[in-house]
């Protein structure tokens, strides 16, 4: 759709001029009167029962006292109370921190490596083009042009879909409880750092047992011994430790038991790691959750009080902050790849990385693989980049933006690839062992994988700080939206909570550090895999499948590129078409088809050879569900309020005139004066140059 045929038919459909000197606000109107007819006809008319369609009040008496009225009151200055951004380039760096995380940095370079290396980047780019970006795109401009957080933007658009933004902030809260322990155990890790020797480069320590292996240490053997305890064991006493009486000869122990075959070889890293870190026994489990590791909960606390502090003036203080974490992280990444690319084996470590395996095109689970990768580093749906352009200027060219962001975001992960590569092609030229096997994913990648490679380079203490410390900011970037999504919530639920903002953000990040204390059990890993498996998985996808379609078949494309357009954001036909496309087609079906590829994937919860029992899988499902259940109840209040106000069904899919009439008057005017300044400046650079 042209920017002509758009004003066109905003002109058409506007039956209210709202630049009106005569337009009332809500504090004009008896909310109470019976007679308001509905939002479709010419006036903003609905019962007060409807609150997401009506002139919604915030504690209104019945006397039709204000106390404080929402955000939808038209009189209100744009950004008085709600606040906003200090300067764009605040903004955007928050939204490009939000997008680029952890998953990275320890995600992406794995899963590129598993799905045919550099073919991998076909189906990821594919889909970015026709799911992510316009996802991630509709999503500022949302939140931009209603200046709402998720939990009011939906029940704006249709009052039937009022719970969907609950739902997001549902997962939300789910996700920030466990992501802060990722944070803690960066914190860990980064103080651990500040020493001469890094604690887990070998088996010497108290927290080690005797399968604690190094392959270079195992080289001193002779063919009649072998690596165990920490020491140099005859083949015979090797095999009597595992149960077997004396050995035949260097290969074999009696019964012909092949040597090998009874080796459970740890490396000190992931000893470090789940014995000295999180103080994991053999027998832990989540039927036996042991004793609070007291060093990580000081570790959680610490993390949740440097969110308090970021987010204590919301976006004025997160902005601030975000210079340095949104940007540090590509200055490690830099040293790291110099120093990675000069290291024997590094270019052996990249053509893993890169090496095509045209095959896997044909891989179903490639391709959901490349979905899923993408549409969880930009992070839609999550609520987070609603909130964030929230707080925009209404004249803010979000488009530019999201294009940008999403290019940024895939680049980076890309280019930690080439930094995590080289260093294991060296980490594997050093223990003569192939890439692919010391290559690792997730969790096992950031804390047991690199921290092995970097014991392996000169001065490994600074490149260790350097690693975690950058993992620190990434991890923290994500963690800000994500609570101040919820601390949003919470602001426009009450406006007058903002008085108190040292109390809420405070409240929130206590309650927060409570919920995430038993995950610092000694068994609290198993919780934290049970959350990281189930809170963020297919039920993301559900809400993500229903956002969209809400936008492009309910709400309408030809309604949001009016909005679009309104907030002068001038884009071509032929990108218009596309934005349409994606938002109407492309996009709904393929997140509908991740989602039905997930649920047939679907298996219970895992750590390594650990089975999670069935209840621990039937909790993880309930925690799945709630962020679904916690739609219902608001969608059947406003379905209910319209049914006894005799209102037609249509109602509940329609949005709130008087709300979207009041965001495009503003929108008008604060795009009309960008114009009016640039033509100043303009108009000033001719008059200098005459």
């Amino acid at each position: 759709m042209s920017e002509k045929d758009i004003s066109k038919n905003y002109n058409d459909e506007s039956k209210v001029d709202v630049r009106n000197s005569t337009f009332k606000s809500c504090k004009d109107v008896d909310v109470r009167n019976s007679t308001f007819r509905s939002c479709k006809d010419v006036t903003f008319v609905l019962p007060a029962q409807l609150s997401s369609v009506a002139c919604e009040y915030d504690q209104v008496n019945l006397s039709g006292d204000k106390e404080s009225l929402s955000v939808l009151e038209p009189a209100t200055v744009e950004g008085e109370e709600r606040g906003m951004w200090t300067n764009q380039a605040e903004f955007f760096l928050s939204c490009m921190a939000y997008a680029v995380g952890i998953g990275n940095v320890w995600r992406f370079p794995y899963k590129c490596f598993k799905n045919g290396g550099g073919v991998f980047l076909i189906p990821y780019l594919i889909m970015l083009a026709l799911a992510a970006l316009p996802m991630f795109y509709m999503e500022l401009a949302l939140g931009q042009f209603y200046q709402l957080g998720p939990n009011k933007v939906f029940g704006k658009l249709a009052p039937a879909f009022r719970g969907l933004g609950y739902g997001m902030l549902c997962v939300t809260m789910w996700v920030a409880i466990y992501y802060n322990v990722i944070i803690a155990w960066a914190f860990f890790y980064t103080f651990a750092s500040l020493t001469s020797h890094l604690d887990w480069a070998d088996c010497g320590n108290w927290f080690n047992t005797p399968d604690c292996f190094l392959p270079e240490m195992a080289k001193q053997c002779d063919e009649d011994s072998i690596w165990w305890n920490n020491t140099c064991t005859s083949i015979s006493l090797y095999c009597k430790a595992r149960g077997v009486e004396g050995a035949i000869n260097s290969t074999h122990c009696l019964g012909s038991t092949v040597v090998t075959t009874l080796h459970q070889r740890v490396s000190p890293a992931e000893e470090y790691f789940k014995r000295y870190m999180l103080l994991m026994d053999d027998n832990t489990s989540l039927d036996h959750m042991g004793g609070v590791n007291w060093r990580l909960a000081g570790c959680l606390l610490l993390s949740w009080v440097v969110v308090m502090a970021c987010l204590i003036k919301g976006v004025k203080s997160a902005g601030k902050v975000v210079w340095f974490t949104a940007l540090f992280p590509y200055l490690v990444l830099v040293l790291l790849l110099v120093r990675g690319v000069t290291l024997p084996g590094a270019l052996e470590g990249i053509k893993y990385f890169l090496y095509p395996d045209w095959h896997k095109l044909l891989s179903v689970h490639v391709w959901t693989d490349a979905a899923t990768q993408i549409f969880y580093s930009l992070g839609p749906a999550f609520g987070g980049l609603i909130t964030l352009a929230s707080y925009n200027r209404r004249d803010n060219n979000c488009q530019r933006d999201a294009v940008l962001i999403a290019l940024a975001n895939s680049g980076t992960s890309i280019f930690a690839g080439f930094v995590i590569f080289s260093i294991l092609g060296f980490m594997a030229q050093e223990l003569n062992v192939p890439v692919a096997e010391v290559v690792e994913g997730g969790i096992g990648l950031a804390f047991v994988v690199y921290p092995t490679a970097v014991t392996k380079l000169p001065v490994s203490p600074v490149w260790s700080f350097l690693f975690f410390t950058m993992l620190l900011t990434l991890g923290l970037d994500s963690q800000f939206t994500m609570v101040e999504s919820l601390i949003t919530a919470l602001y426009d639920e009450k406006p007058s909570l903002r008085k108190k903002q040292w109390e809420i953000v405070g409240g929130v990040c206590l309650v927060g550090f409570l919920l995430g204390l038993p995950m610092c059990l000694q068994g609290g890993f198993y919780l934290f895999v049970l959350l990281d498996w189930y809170a963020g998985s297919w039920s993301l996808l559900v809400l993500a499948v229903t956002e969209v379609v809400l936008v492009g078949w309910v709400y309408g494309t030809e309604r949001f590129s009016r909005d679009i357009y309104n907030m002068g954001i001038r884009t071509s036909r032929y990108l218009s078409c596309y934005w349409v496309f994606t938002w109407k087609v492309s996009t709904p079906l393929l997140l509908s088809c991740v989602l039905v590829a997930t649920l047939l994937d679907y298996q219970p919860a895992k750590e390594g050879d650990y089975m999670f029992p069935d209840w621990a899988n039937g909790l993880g499902w309930g925690i799945a569900i709630s962020s679904l259940v916690v739609v219902l109840p608001l969608t059947c209040k406003e379905i209910w309020s319209g049914v006894l106000s005799g209102l037609p069904l249509s109602t509940m899919f329609t949005p709130c005139r008087l709300l979207r009439d009041t965001a495009t008057n503003q929108a008008i005017k604060a795009s009309t004066r960008n114009l009016d300044y640039v033509k100043h400046e303009k108009d000033n650079n001719e008059a200098d140059m005459n």
